[in-house]
């Protein structure tokens, strides 16, 4: 195995990696659906604030490595959902489905063979596909880890 497939392997398995903090899954389940649109005190967002964060972040890296006219979302209004709760219980399902999809997408990307990770993405203006990579793994767990608060503070952790 050559250097480039390893690394991909590596960053792939590090999309959804759970030995060193909480992944996503263990994050959202079994949220309670009156839970998922309040903030705790203190803090300004909500879970559903956060997964829907997570999402449409993780879908405009997924857009910009694949996507060669890719259009950048408008910062901050794109990024963050504009209400705290999800309209209904369907759209956090559909927020988590979506999530895992595209997660899984770019785990595709990680371990495409024929892509070299250090290439850069020529629609971009000097960023490399491993980059973007291990930008969506930072953002992910950091995220991941306020989710994790949230849930403590509403008493919704154990």
């Amino acid at each position: 195995m050559d250097q480039n497939t390893a690394l991909g392997a590596h960053v792939a398995k590090a999309l959804d990696w759970q030995e060193a903090h909480v992944g996503f899954d263990k994050a959202v389940a079994g949220l309670p659906p009156e839970l998922r649109g309040r903030r705790p005190p203190g803090l300004p967002y909500s879970a559903w604030q956060l997964v829907e964060h997570l999402r449409l972040t993780q879908h405009d890296i997924l857009e910009f490595c694949r996507n060669p006219n890719y259009a950048e979302p408008h910062w901050p209004d794109d990024y963050w959902p504009a209400t705290d709760a999800p309209p209904s219980s369907a759209a956090w399902d559909e927020s988590l489905a979506g999530f895992r999809r595209e997660r899984d997408a770019l785990k595709l990307v990680a371990n495409d063979a024929a892509l070299d990770l250090f290439a850069k993405i020529p629609h971009g203006s000097g960023q490399t596909y491993f980059r973007e990579l291990l930008l969506i793994v930072d953002h992910n767990a950091y995220h991941l880890g306020q989710l994790v608060a949230v849930r403590r503070l509403l008493g919704a952790w154990e």
